[in-house]
């Protein structure tokens, strides 16, 4: 066998042990960048406390990741149950009406402000025609449950996610600092500088992305449970911890305390009602508006379409995690382009 087969083998062999590791980590994959991006994210945390605790490393990396577990299963656990409990019971009501052949409109409808006339005309002359109306609440039911049961199960899905992520989360603390100088050797033998350099761009981008996505929704949920304890809606703790994680997806506050707005109202609260919809346009809205850009701007610029770009293509390719995972690499990539147009005009 001669030299250039013996070559030929060798880089067989390395490519055929790749493709076998990235097949067997594939199912992994969402867990292990989201770790990876979390630990980045709280390193300087995970320093000071290692610091604290002398050098003891392991235990460290097992304190920071049980607050870490504490800070966001726990609450995750406890919506994932409530949601699923809550749609049981929606699905209970809305089964009725749906095979019902009398849908006279609620009382209550004639009397909202401008509109609620108008409505009440219209809801009364869809009802007049009760075999139809029947007919296609019965076609609406069984999506309407599918749709139920899939967010249902995006939140459980996202819960089991969060669980191997903590659990992935404490190897790499344990193990980071050994990962962190192979990661900067590989960068510096393939890239070079540049390679360096890219490196220390990629670390700025995650930084300056997971402060902007979840400080905004740590502050949006700060203020939702304001508003929410101020106009006395039950589980307020509990609607907080919704409005964070919805607070990742544009659209995802305003379904929490617009419901919130809702049930004030249904429960005759309707000074409460008024004063819940303005601060969530007011007060929870601009948070999104005004704070996302602002931390977001200091370590890393990233239009607002790859934001909403990246949760929603991040929660269909990854699941629940993608919704951090997204945007996080969509700003790398957009990061590293600008970073090898800028070296290739210096170079040039």
């Amino acid at each position: 066998m001669n030299e250039a087969t013996r070559a030929n083998a060798r880089i067989a062999i390395v490519a055929l042990i790749v493709v076998g590791a990235a097949w067997v980590l594939a199912p992994f994959l969402a867990a292990l960048l989201f770790a990876a991006i979390l630990c980045l994210t709280t390193w300087p945390l995970f320093a000071r406390l290692e610091a604290h605790l002398k050098g003891r490393t392991t235990l460290a990396a097992l304190l920071l990741t049980l607050l870490l577990a504490l800070a966001v299963l726990l609450p995750m656990s406890y919506l994932a149950a409530t949601i699923a409990d809550g749609v049981g019971q929606l699905l209970t009501l809305l089964r009725p009406w749906f095979e019902s052949r009398d849908h006279a409109p609620p009382d209550w409808l004639a009397g909202l402000p401008l509109v609620g006339e108008h409505l009440d005309a219209y809801w009364r002359k869809l009802a007049g025609n009760a075999d139809e109306l029947a007919s296609l609440g019965k076609q609406l039911f069984e999506p309407t449950r599918r749709l139920l049961t899939a967010a249902v199960a995006l939140v459980g899905q996202g819960l089991l996610e969060l669980t191997l992520v903590m659990f992935i989360a404490f190897f790499f603390y344990r193990d980071g600092h050994q990962l962190a100088t192979h990661l900067s050797r590989l960068a510096a033998k393939i890239g070079g500088p540049l390679g360096e350099r890219m490196l220390e761009l990629a670390r700025g981008t995650i930084m300056g992305v997971m402060v902007g996505i979840v400080g905004t929704a740590a502050a949006q949920s700060l203020v939702a449970l304001i508003g929410f304890l101020i106009a006395g809606v039950p589980a307020a703790l509990l609607l907080a911890a919704a409005t964070f994680f919805l607070s990742m997806v544009p659209v995802g506050p305003p379904l929490i305390w617009g419901g919130a707005a809702w049930w004030l109202y249904d429960q005759g609260q309707t000074g409460w009602a008024i004063f819940m919809v303005v601060w969530g346009l007011v007060a929870i809205s601009s948070v999104d508006n005004l704070v996302k850009p602002i931390l977001i701007s200091r370590t890393a610029s990233l239009p607002i379409l790859l934001v909403a770009l990246g949760v929603f293509g991040g929660v269909l390719a990854f699941g629940f995690v993608g919704i951090f995972l997204g945007p996080v690499i969509l700003a790398l990539a957009l990061t590293l382009i600008e970073g090898w147009s800028a070296a290739a005009e210096q170079a040039a």
